[in-house]
């Protein structure tokens, strides 16, 4: 079964862009082509139990097993050896990537405590939008009791055929990113 935001991007929203920014083609609107989520766990070099619980809880939240990153150099003023674990990223592809994104647009960020908006200027120079996450206890996924300390997350979402962030954050709100308003 093809997910919702899925065949909502295909029925209403690439219609929409191409009449907004004149794109001839359906192919040359911009899509999204990944989701990354990222936990950094800096004090895993110390206890591999942290680590193994913040890999289950990124399990949890996006539905596939993440990759243990390591550290590419040693860094003496954070007490790290090149090689050492620091952290977990899972990259969501397909069906599973628009589950995730449906589940935290619609479930996720509405528990945000005093939630204002995303800010709408977190693109880098390629068009890509990270969201950094305070808490991941605001997923279901995750039980309240079952976590050793709140950690954060980083959501980046990887576009293709990227024309410019302007587009790229109408897409976005298309599908149902809360951006502040000035």
């Amino acid at each position: 079964m093809t997910p919702r935001l899925k065949q909502r991007y295909d029925k209403e929203i690439c219609t929409e862009l191409m009449k907004r920014f004149g794109f001839k083609n359906k192919l040359a609107v911009p899509r999204l082509r990944k989701i990354t989520v990222n936990m950094g766990v800096g004090d895993a070099s110390s206890d591999q139990q942290i680590l193994d619980t913040a890999m289950a809880e990124v399990a949890a939240i996006t539905g596939q097993k993440p990759k243990v990153t390591r550290a590419k150099r040693s860094i003496s003023s954070f007490k790290v050896r090149a090689g050492q674990p620091v952290g977990c990223v899972a990259t969501l592809r397909g069906a599973r990537m628009y589950e995730f994104m449906d589940r935290l647009l619609n479930i996720a960020i509405p528990r945000v405590r005093d939630f204002r908006g995303v800010s709408p200027d977190s693109f880098d120079r390629g068009g890509n939008f990270t969201l950094g996450i305070q808490e991941q206890t605001i997923f279901p996924e995750v039980g309240y009791d079952s976590i050793l300390r709140v950690r954060g997350l980083n959501v980046t979402f990887v576009f293709q055929n990227s024309a410019s962030t302007e587009v790229n954050r109408e897409l976005l709100r298309a599908f149902g990113m809360p951006f502040k308003t000035a």
